[in-house]
């Protein structure tokens, strides 16, 4: 499990101050994923964000790749805060280990530092917002880019 530091280093995390993640790590679960393991499935209810510490996995709707997620990554969320089956398949790519947030500890959060649910709400939020607008750019051009480039570099 990743301490406080490390967390702290990552967007999901960003600005949750040492004492809020000391309560926040205890309701984090590890998961390891191995490579062309589906983890989610189109049209299948979830009720858990996961965040990736090492590996990739890619996002497919259909049966066309969208983009891969790797390390610091979220994915699951959309399905967590919309309370919708899941809207693309998520398989690994690489050996992953990601740490899993659920609904039940989203709660847990919720009941025991509202800023802290607040701030990692926030987090989710930006980080769900930057891959719209990647997709906008794709829709418009057709080029794929990466997901987290300030530039919207186009992938080699």
């Amino acid at each position: 499990m990743l301490g406080v530091k490390a967390l702290q280093r990552y967007s999901l995390f960003g600005g949750l101050l040492e004492d809020q993640l000391d309560k926040i790590i205890p309701l984090l679960t590890e998961e390891t994923f191995h490579p062309d393991q589906t983890i989610f499935v189109e049209g299948v209810p979830n009720d858990r964000i996961l965040f990736i510490i090492k590996g990739r996995v890619s996002v497919i709707k259909g049966s066309t790749v969208i983009y891969d997620l790797t390390e610091g990554s979220t994915f699951g969320e959309m399905e967590v805060l919309d309370v919708m089956p899941c809207a693309a398949t998520i398989k690994a790519v690489t050996k992953v280990t990601a740490l899993t947030i659920s609904n039940a500890s989203l709660r847990e959060i919720y009941k025991n530092d509202i800023k802290a649910f607040a701030l990692l709400l926030m987090n989710l939020a930006r980080d769900l917002s930057h891959r719209l607008r990647v997709a906008n750019r794709i829709m418009v051009d057709g080029q794929m880019y990466d997901l987290y480039s300030s530039a919207l570099s186009i992938q080699d």
